[in-house]
């Protein structure tokens, strides 16, 4: 049976679904005034995983992934560009989408943008005044009244008095206490509004989820996702804005995944550690950094360096140079062979990758002693779930992105043509030059049947 560590109850628990036989997850997606992050990558990768993992284990999965479209820091960004907002946010979507595909990672079924839920939001801001959970303060802000909702605290684990603001609640004095959020912002000059039963304004950033997940998914839902850094206060005030609202457990099972930290400090602009995926994947495949990603436990810290990419990378090369030495067929998972009972014992441990990753690599060393295709096929299968080992070997091996100093695939084909000219005037000392200057350089050449092939070392 499955288990996951479910942070609301700080323990593994089995994982019943609401239904039987089928899932709604519900993730928090990106706010889109900039390109995606090395942290946006693993909250990507890490669920994209979650949902291919519920459904080869035959479940019916629902995943809704949102997108924030307005927001504080989209204004800033628009009013500092001199852009529309629609503008910013569409050509930052367009940026979001081929950085997720080119990790790899499926699209969500659903993927609501919050402008499209203003209604919702309105209606759910209406229910919380009818509970006496919201009040219009003087500013004409409507805040909630976090003192009033009992469970309060029970996700972050703090008593009440303990808790803080998080950085994306304003505190004014027209707040009954410090720790009321808001639920609705009073239209401000230059900024985009809606009319409301409270005033021309916008939803506050917490709103947005519980609407767009309360409509996509129902109420009570299985499965809400996201970074460990939105546990307080985004998911704590979810709870209190969809239960005080709609008075019935809100969400079954909590996941976060832990920090990307660099140099052992979290990753942030501030710190001058910032990395974006269009970054990284200027010198690594983007395969390489979701087997990265893949390679901690997803609520461990992932830490990142160019090193540890680079253990990625060989690592990742050595399961591709196993795939090669046999014909795999596209074929499903044999699930009886031990392998694969392994691997599906690993995952159903709270998806746990760095297990099902060591089975890939023992399943790797069986294929290289014995050359068998049906072990080539349960290694590409298995390898599948996790959406590695889809590419011809080959392709793989030759296509990581050169890394400074290293020669491109063009320089590297003109030296085998070199060598081959070599052979053929029987110069044995020059071919065998250019054969040791291209393995110095992290090139390996494989003599074949059908003439000479080349990969990354």
């Amino acid at each position: 049976m499955l288990k996951i560590y479910n942070s609301l109850a700080r323990e593994k628990q089995e994982f019943v679904p609401i239904t039987p036989g089928s899932v709604r997850m519900y993730v928090c997606g990106m706010t889109v005034y900039d390109y995606c992050h090395l942290g946006h990558a693993r909250v990507l990768v890490v669920f994209d995983i979650v949902q291919r993992w519920l459904r080869a284990s035959g479940l019916q999965v629902t995943y809704v992934r949102n997108i924030t479209d307005i927001d504080d820091k989209i204004i800033k960004r628009a009013a500092e560009t001199g852009q529309d907002i629609g503008e910013l946010t569409g050509r930052f979507i367009d940026f979001m989408d081929q950085d997720a595909a080119a990790l790899g990672v499926e699209k969500p079924d659903h993927e609501p943008r919050a402008t499209a839920y203003v209604r919702q939001m309105l209606e759910l801001i209406g229910r919380l005044e009818s509970n006496g959970l919201a009040y219009q303060a003087a500013d004409g802000d409507v805040n909630f009244s976090v003192r009033k909702f009992p469970g309060y605290g029970k996700l972050s684990g703090k008593s009440i008095d303990d808790l803080r603001a998080g950085e994306r609640v304003e505190i004014d004095a027209a707040k009954e206490d410090p720790l009321d959020f808001v639920l609705w912002k009073r239209a401000r000059e230059g900024e985009p509004s809606w009319p409301s039963p409270w005033g021309d304004g916008r939803p506050g950033w917490h709103i947005e989820c519980s609407a767009m997940s309360s409509d996509l998914l129902g109420q009570h839902f299985d499965i809400h996702g996201g970074g460990q850094d939105l546990q307080f206060p985004h998911h704590e005030n979810e709870i209190a804005q969809s239960e005080g609202a709609h008075r019935c457990r809100f969400v079954n099972y909590w996941m976060h995944n832990g920090f990307v930290r660099v140099a052992d400090e979290k990753m942030s602009k501030s710190l001058g550690n910032f990395f974006t995926i269009r970054e990284i994947l200027k010198s690594y495949d983007p395969e390489v950094l979701r087997f990265f990603i893949l390679r901690a436990h997803y609520r461990s810290p992932l830490n990142y360096s160019d090193s540890h990419l680079d253990d990625a990378r060989q690592a990742l090369t050595r399961l591709y140079t196993a795939l090669k030495t046999a014909d795999a067929a596209i074929a499903p998972v044999d699930w009886d062979e031990p392998h694969a009972v392994r691997f599906r014992q690993a995952m159903n441990d709270d998806f746990n990758t760095p297990e099902a990753c060591a089975v890939l690599f023992d399943l790797a060393g069986e294929l290289n002693r014995q050359r068998s295709s049906s072990l080539a096929t349960q290694l590409r299968a298995l390898a599948s779930l996790l959406g590695l080992l889809t590419r011809d070997p080959q392709v793989f091996l030759q296509a990581s992105p050169p890394r400074d100093g290293e020669s491109s695939a063009e320089q590297i084909e003109a030296l085998i043509a070199d060598r081959l000219a070599a052979k053929k005037r029987k110069d044995f000392a020059a071919a065998d030059r250019i054969r040791s200057e291209l393995l110095a350089a992290g090139i390996v050449l494989e003599d074949g049947a059908a003439g000479t092939t080349w990969r990354r070392s």
